[in-house]
């Protein structure tokens, strides 16, 4: 028999728990690193909706298997809470929002041509997001590592190499948990056709797009899905190679206002895909994208996560997760620097950074939008004041 998913000690009924997600698809900013930590601290610590042991293993799973992280981790407590309809349901509450948003900025970008108060606006919401990494990182940290020497070790072996390489590597994560292994619990020897499509809908920056281009879309950023590991930002590498360099769909000025967008917009940072896939071929380029980058991310939780259950308490295979983990906070606190050395360039973005840190520590009770919100019109006046 399928084993049952288990809660912590306040079960939520699930629409409950699907309208966080859709709330937090809606206003939550800063990317994987910054979602997660939200989950973490909303249905661990003040909800106690989940257990700290079942999120420290969907954090797990989401971070060996391919796709975006805090999608992933959604899909997997969504399945905690609900089995297969529940991770259905969550996943769609959870990047529906910022799917919207994107549609509406990316018709924006096609009517108007550009969106250069986006990277006006980024000026400031970059460093005020590097503050709410900064402080998710650290109560990660503290959640998953505890005292443990061993774990911290690991963590900075991962951190070090995330910020050395600027990309975070798999191999890394299943070296930290074959050591956990090794260490904690080793392990007993001995045992053994054609379709019409309507062309406004596949109209993007060069007119309406053939239709075949929608199955290279999709293809192309299901790849990008299946293959891609760790946070929504670790994506932005593959997709410039594929997007600019091999198709050719936009400049590098349009790749990087797409990623603009997915910076200022809340949800997951991968739903930028999302635009792209709208400038190449309108909005079912966009619905393609979408699906292609994210249904992958979706299989690979959902199909493994009941086997998944069966083994993560054996005390070989727990102790290999706590060393994935470690290597994956690592690894986050490592992709928190190098997203630090592109945002805060000057001693504007140094002091918006330094004030959000200080409100988020100080002013616990203001929500996170607000403070970006704020960053944003302050990097406007910036920007619009040289």
């Amino acid at each position: 028999m399928e084993e049952t998913p288990t809660t912590a000690e306040i079960t939520p009924p699930l629409g409950a728990f699907v309208g966080y997600f859709l709330r937090l698809g809606a206003l939550g900013f800063g990317g994987s690193i910054a979602l997660t930590g939200y989950m973490q601290r909303d249905l661990v610590e003040e909800r106690r909706w989940i257990a700290k042991e079942d999120y420290v293993e969907g954090l797990a799973l989401a971070q060996l298997a391919p796709g975006p992280l805090a999608a992933q981790l959604a899909i997997y407590l969504g399945w905690v809470r609900g089995g297969v309809l529940g991770a259905t349901l969550t996943g769609l509450a959870f990047v529906l929002p910022s799917f919207l948003m994107v549609l509406a900025l990316s018709a924006l970008y096609v009517r108007f041509g550009g969106l250069p108060w986006m990277r006006a606006a980024f000026y400031g919401v970059g460093a005020a997001v590097i503050a709410i990494i900064a402080r998710s990182a650290a109560k990660l940290a503290r959640l998953t590592l505890g005292r443990d020497r061993l774990l911290w070790a690991l963590a900075a072996v991962s951190a070090l190499a995330t910020a050395w390489t600027e990309s975070e590597i798999l191999p890394l994560f299943l070296a930290a948990g074959v050591v956990a292994l090794a260490v904690r619990a080793p392990p007993r020897l001995g045992r053994g056709a054609s379709l019409w499509l309507p062309p406004a809908l596949l109209t993007g920056l060069h007119g309406p797009a053939a239709p075949d281009t929608l199955w290279k879309l999709a293809w192309y950023f299901a790849e990008a899905g299946a293959l891609v590991f760790g946070s929504g930002l670790a994506i932005v590498p593959f997709l410039r190679g594929g997007v600019v360099e091999r198709f050719h769909w936009l400049t590098d000025r349009q790749f990087l206002d797409a990623i603009a967008v997915a910076m200022i917009t809340p949800g997951p940072v991968v739903i930028t895909v999302a635009f792209i896939g709208y400038l190449v071929a309108g909005p079912l380029g966009a619905g393609a994208a979408a699906v292609g980058v994210l249904l992958p991310c979706y299989l690979l939780v959902v199909l493994p996560a009941p086997y998944y259950r069966r083994v993560a308490r054996n005390p070989q295979i727990k102790a290999f997760v706590s060393g994935v983990t470690a290597a994956a906070t690592g690894a986050i606190a490592g992709a928190g620097f190098v997203l630090g050395r592109r945002a805060v360039v000057d001693l504007p973005t140094a002091a918006l950074a330094l004030a959000t840190l200080v409100a988020l520590l100080k002013l616990r009770k203001v929500p996170e939008p607000l403070l970006i919100v704020a960053a944003g019109l302050a990097g406007l006046g910036l920007a619009w004041g040289r």
